[in-house]
């Protein structure tokens, strides 16, 4: 309180530095402001924008601006720069060069077949003009390298232990007294068709190597296919893992995978697929295509869900529509999944229910809407909804069952009947009739499977179907042992010289390929593939260490 009370009377301005002199309230004229002590720099004027840019590419517009361009009905040319050229046409927006193979396109498996209704942003070629100044950067350009830089491929390889190399693997792989021929056609390129153990022994060192092209939601790009050469640069197999929406047709992602590249598919896994670059790759002598510099914009593409969709009303449709969602789904699908066995999935849940529905949550919007294009055209169906990140379908008028009226069944001819031995052909049809209730129908490959475990005793046809618990059990055990026996028997043919010593000749037949009979069929249907099968140069057990030859020693010392 003290401080307050000794401060001065209000009004008063302790801080005035004005001079006493002259009255502060005189009218004058201003001066001058000093001038800075470091000058303003003057810039040029900017720059005027030209109208007639150089490259088209620099004046695209945004996405998210409202171009539409509607295509005429006849398609063709839209954009035109002398040889090279836009188009557009049932397989989408393509672009032509002059030299070219094909019409190159951003997604050569994932473009949907139908022609596009408008495109989103300006024709243009999305690669580098042919020709292309040097910028200006005000200094000179660069003298050329005196260094040569050798460069390395399958047919000049660098020398064993030449350091700061990468790994190149020689052409081939080729039978003996053959070498590698220069090539210009895919046959000449691919060679001479692969046997069983060639294509194991190019596959087992990618088997768990993670040096792999990654196929994603776009599908087959135009710029993976320099880099499937880039790895057949170094190595005869390239290895291609495929994800997401792609995989719902496997089938033709290969096709266009060996259309485009040139390569083979010697293997296939679920979403893993091994191509093989043929016996005759050269590096130096591939197909060079341009690199695409940017992604093209989509184009507009017709609606997949309609009011009324074919072969419904309005009405109709609504009631599916309600019904669905109180639907459960058959299956939920993961993001960047595998979907091969979606197809399949659909079409038997179409067997028990008109509308079918699929739990897509979590995944992308154009994802799920793909994937329910994918389905239209394979399963075949009708859809109805993507409402709540679920594609419902209903299977439409045409459906028809992929069971016929007389379904197959597990019966057996004459022949095969081991256990019974009894032809059935005298029955009359009314016993057949009352047969076919107990009858279980399956499939060709089952039947196929039956048949493989019968003719190598690992299955017995049963006289009675009633059996009770013990006698079933008897019939277990019985079976047991007969098929433990063949299991580790092997045929075994002794013959003697004319000295009278026994010579032992043991002949193993390695019945495993009968197990994994599947593997071996997937090459025997293309006709690339040789049927020498690499088991066959593997023996079971080696010479001499069976029971077989034991007693053949002893037989030879008496």
């Amino acid at each position: 309180m003290a401080i307050v009370a000794s401060l001065p009377t209000p009004g008063l301005n302790l801080f005035s530095s004005l001079p006493l002199g002259k009255d502060p309230t005189a009218s004058s004229s201003p001066s001058p402001p000093p001038p800075p002590p470091i000058p303003i720099p003057k810039y040029p004027p900017p720059l005027k924008k030209s109208k007639n840019s150089a490259n088209p590419a620099f004046k695209i517009p945004h996405l998210r601006t409202k171009y539409y361009k509607p295509v005429k009905d006849g398609g063709g040319v839209i954009a035109s720069d002398g040889d090279r050229s836009v188009l557009v046409g049932d397989s989408g927006v393509s672009y032509l060069l002059p030299g070219a193979p094909f019409e190159f396109q951003f997604s050569y498996s994932e473009t949907p077949k139908v022609k596009p209704l408008a495109i989103r942003e300006p024709a243009f070629l999305p690669f580098a003009p042919p020709t292309m100044p040097r910028p200006w950067t005000g200094k000179p350009p660069l003298k050329t390298s005196k260094k040569k830089i050798p460069v390395f491929d399958s047919f000049n390889p660098p020398p064993a232990g030449k350091k700061g190399v990468k790994y190149v693997e020689m052409p081939g792989p080729y039978p003996f007294g053959k070498f590698p021929e220069e090539g210009k056609s895919r046959e000449e390129i691919l060679g001479e068709p692969l046997k069983t153990w060639e294509i194991k022994l190019l596959i087992k060192p990618h088997l768990s190597d993670n040096r792999q092209v990654n196929l994603g939601r776009d599908g087959l790009t135009h710029n993976m296919l320099e880099l499937v050469h880039s790895h057949w640069k170094r190595r005869r197999v390239c290895k291609v893992r495929c994800k997401g929406v792609p995989t719902v047709d496997m089938d033709n992602v290969c096709r266009h995978l060996e259309e485009k590249t040139g390569g083979k598919i010697i293997h296939r896994v679920g979403g893993v697929v091994y191509l093989f670059r043929g016996r005759n790759y050269n590096y130096r002598t591939r197909p060079q295509y341009p690199v695409m510099l940017w992604k093209p914009a989509t184009p507009v593409y017709p609606k997949l869900i309609q009011e009324a969709p074919e072969g419904l009303t309005k009405a109709q449709a609504d009631e599916f529509r309600k019904k669905g969602k109180n639907l459960l789904p058959i299956c939920k699908l993961a993001k960047n999944g595998v979907y091969i066995t979606l197809v399949r999935d659909v079409r038997a849940a179409f067997e028990g229910s008109p509308l079918v529905k699929v739990d897509c949550k979590g995944m992308e919007p154009s994802d799920y809407k793909k994937l329910g294009a994918k389905l239209k055209d394979l399963v075949p169906c009708v859809l109805l909804s993507f409402d709540d990140e679920q594609i419902l379908m209903w299977r439409g008028q045409d459906w028809k069952s992929m069971y016929p009226e007389a379904r197959p069944s597990i019966s057996f001819p004459a022949e095969l009947d081991i256990a019974s031995g009894s032809d059935d052909s005298g029955k009359s049809d009314d016993d057949c009739d009352n047969s076919d209730a107990k009858i279980v129908s399956s499939s060709p490959k089952m039947m196929l499977l039956w048949k493989h475990a019968l003719e190598s005793n690992k299955a017995i046809l049963l006289d009675e179907i009633d059996l009770g618990p013990d006698a079933l059990l008897t019939k277990v055990e019985e079976f047991e042992g007969i098929s433990q026996a063949t299991e580790h028997s092997y045929p075994a043919l002794v013959m003697s010289s004319e000295d009278g010593s026994s010579n032992s000749i043991s002949t193993f037949e390695d019945d495993s390929h009968s197990e994994n009979f599947s593997e071996d069929d997937m090459y025997s249907d293309d006709e690339y593939y040789d049927s020498e099968s690499f088991e066959e140069l593997e023996t079971s057990a080696p010479p001499g260490s069976l029971s077989i030859d034991l007693i053949a020693e002893k037989l030879d010392k008496k």
